[in-house]
């Protein structure tokens, strides 16, 4: 019983370290969509 509840709580700090991983991925790529859009913009 002690092991699982050892190895739920490495689980559940996995998944929520992976789901800041995944925000912070998210907002890169849409800081770099608005540069290109940005950078299109400045170039028609």
């Amino acid at each position: 019983m002690r092991k699982v509840l050892g190895l739920m709580a490495v689980a559940g700090a996995l998944m929520v370290s992976a789901c800041n991983t995944i925000e912070g991925a998210g907002r890169d790529v849409s800081s770099a969509g608005d540069a290109v859009s940005g950078a299109a913009s400045e170039n028609k």
